[in-house]
């Protein structure tokens, strides 16, 4: 899949997203407790998650791949460093020799599932960490949610723990925790992109979700983190 120059669909979603504090503010903390020491996140897009670790004065590094995204995190973020960062590039040890083993934490939320050689993705993401270095990885959960959000927004997939384990274990990593996250999204999600067949997140229906986190956030306690729209793994380097 060629990558387009500008992510209009992407930045639209994101830019949705970006005013969901609550919702945000719930991935941040639910990453927050496995993330150490120096952190690089992959795909930060417009830094709706990157906000939380700079307001708590966390040292992070801040990525993405497309180049309009670098600029708006730049302009956003002035004092912070942002790079650009292809996790599959083929000569990705000498192109980002400066970066490997730097990171004690690098974490992806929503960007495996854009990429094909997932395996290889996973793979440039170990050689960034330092030995006993945490990578956690959010991606969307059950194929057969995939519908014309997922088309438009480029994935090539969507996982399950079961799936998802593969990639880790492939690349030597310890998994420490896997789980699910956001149950009730699945709900939205499914209405939006099969039923009324949206593009993009509706605005509207993201505002009320945001309002309603406490109680979504509730559901997946209920549920043991056992089903949700989207499954997390921690993992570590050990060698």
């Amino acid at each position: 899949m060629e990558i387009k120059e500008i992510d209009v669909e992407g930045l639209t979603t994101l830019s949705v997203i970006e005013k969901a504090d609550k919702f945000n503010g719930w991935m941040y903390h639910t990453i927050a407790p496995f993330c150490k020491g120096r952190i690089l996140e992959i795909g930060s897009g417009i830094g709706n998650i990157s906000q939380f670790f700079l307001a708590n004065n966390q040292e992070i590094v801040l990525s993405d791949l497309r180049d309009n995204y670098i600029d708006i995190l730049g302009k956003k973020f002035p004092t912070s460093e942002a790079i650009k960062i292809d996790l599959v590039h083929p000569e990705f040890d000498l192109v980002y020799k400066d970066y490997l083993g730097a990171f004690d934490t690098v974490f992806a939320l929503n960007v495996v599932e854009h990429i094909k050689d997932d395996v290889q993705a996973i793979a440039n993401c170990k050689k960034l960490l330092t030995n006993n270095g945490n990578l956690i990885i959010l991606v969307p959960a059950f194929q057969a949610l995939y519908n014309n959000f997922d088309v438009e927004l480029e994935h090539f997939r969507r996982y399950t723990a079961k799936t998802l384990k593969p990639l880790f274990v492939k690349n030597d990593l310890k998994i420490l925790k896997t789980f699910s996250f956001n149950f009730i999204g699945i709900f939205g999600w499914y209405f939006s992109g099969n039923i009324l067949k949206k593009k993009t997140i509706p605005e509207g229906q993201m505002g009320l979700f945001n309002r309603l986190v406490p109680l979504f956030k509730l559901a997946d306690v209920l549920t043991f983190k056992k089903i949700g729209l989207s499954v997390i793994c921690i993992a570590t380097r050990e060698k």
